[in-house]
């Protein structure tokens, strides 16, 4: 099982294959924003890798970053397009608290959607 490391929360072991924003909730206990509901249209649940960033990218992920103008941004990525393969470390900046919004969003499906069409 690979580990997640978040910065200023803990080291967490989760399932191999789980989908980032969901580890993050359910392993981490972070109140991760996922507005969307995991479909890579609005960036909020978006982390920040120092260490065991994916060198995939799902085309989703890369047109919404760029749209978002953020594409570019050193180990910026979204945690609902990444699963959790291979140990990480992240931040996790975009909570729930402090954010004004009523719920973090929807569940994400267990799978990536849009199913991935890698770049």
């Amino acid at each position: 099982m690979p580990n997640i490391t978040v910065t200023g929360v803990g080291t967490f072991q989760v399932p191999a294959g789980k989908r980032l924003v969901n580890a993050l909730e359910d392993e981490c206990g972070i109140d991760q924003l996922h507005s969307c509901g995991g479909v890579a249209r609005c960036t909020t649940c978006r982390v920040v890798f120092s260490a065991g960033e994916p060198g995939r990218m799902t085309k989703a992920e890369r047109d919404v970053l760029a749209a978002k103008g953020v594409a570019g941004t050193p180990g910026l990525r979204l945690s609902c397009q990444i699963t959790c393969d291979a140990d990480m470390t992240l931040e996790a900046p975009s909570r729930l608290a402090g954010s004004g919004r009523a719920d973090a969003g929807r569940r994400a499906a267990d799978a990536v959607e849009p199913p991935p069409e890698w770049v």
